[in-house]
């Protein structure tokens, strides 16, 4: 679950148009850069959409489990930390604690999906475009993937705890380190620019179309998680 109360803005919507690789301008023809160039471009455009295709249907396969462990992060809270931030402010800490309680959510409902992850970076890492745009965009997507498949579970309760042991008036270390590496990788889960539909083949576009139809899936999944994170908010005693 790489993210979770978002819907990642890329999305395709269904019924898109394509265009063909190889187009016939004022009798042009393509030379051999072009025609090597459109070549990657199909091959990378490929790979990409099975590796996307790949990774969403795993991360849809794990909801029960990633579930389970949502539940089991609430059940942790109300044991071991109830009511640990009563009385505390709402302030610009507090939303950094919230931040890092999504983060906990986030983390914990998709270790399960790491090895889908880490599979989907090693594959898209060294595809290229000929468009840079579209290079950067998949990049920096799988980039934040990679980041997110890297970071620990925050310990929520201590760093709560401590804030308020400090009388709410300076927030843990790690909390900020956490929030400042997590909230910038916060990406959903499946990205199909639409860029990627000049260099589909047919059946690529019928695997995005088949992507596509399970982010949505994905994404009632996460929508149905601000329930819990409201739980655990009131769990804590924690204002946003």
């Amino acid at each position: 679950m790489p993210g979770a109360f978002r819907q990642h803005g890329a999305r395709r919507p269904i019924g898109r148009g394509w265009s063909c690789v190889l187009l016939a301008v004022g009798g042009l023809t393509v030379g051999p850069a072009g025609a090597l160039a459109a070549s990657r471009d199909v091959a990378s455009t490929s790979a990409y959409v099975q590796a996307d295709y790949t990774l969403v249907r795993a991360i849809k396969a794990h909801l029960p489990t990633s579930q389970a462990r949502l539940v089991g992060l609430l059940g942790q809270v109300r044991r071991e930390c109830p009511l640990a931030a009563a009385g505390s402010p709402q302030d610009p800490e507090s939303t950094q604690l919230s931040d890092e309680l999504i983060g906990a959510m986030v983390l914990n409902g998709g270790r399960v999906d790491l090895q889908a992850v880490r599979a989907f970076t090693a594959t898209v890492k060294p595809l290229r475009w000929s468009n840079p745009a579209l290079t950067s965009t998949i990049q920096a997507y799988a980039g934040k993937l990679r980041t997110l498949s890297r970071l620990a579970v925050p310990p929520l309760c201590a760093d709560v705890r401590a804030w308020a042991a400090g009388g709410f008036r300076s927030l843990p270390t790690g909390t900020i380190r956490f929030d400042s590496v997590f909230m910038p990788a916060w990406v959903g889960a499946g990205e199909l620019p639409s860029q990627l539909t000049a260099y589909e083949r047919p059946q690529d576009r019928a695997l995005a179309g088949r992507a596509g139809r399970l982010e949505l899936l994905v994404s009632e999944f996460e929508a149905r998680a601000v329930e819990t994170y409201g739980e655990l908010m009131n769990a804590l005693a924690l204002l946003p």
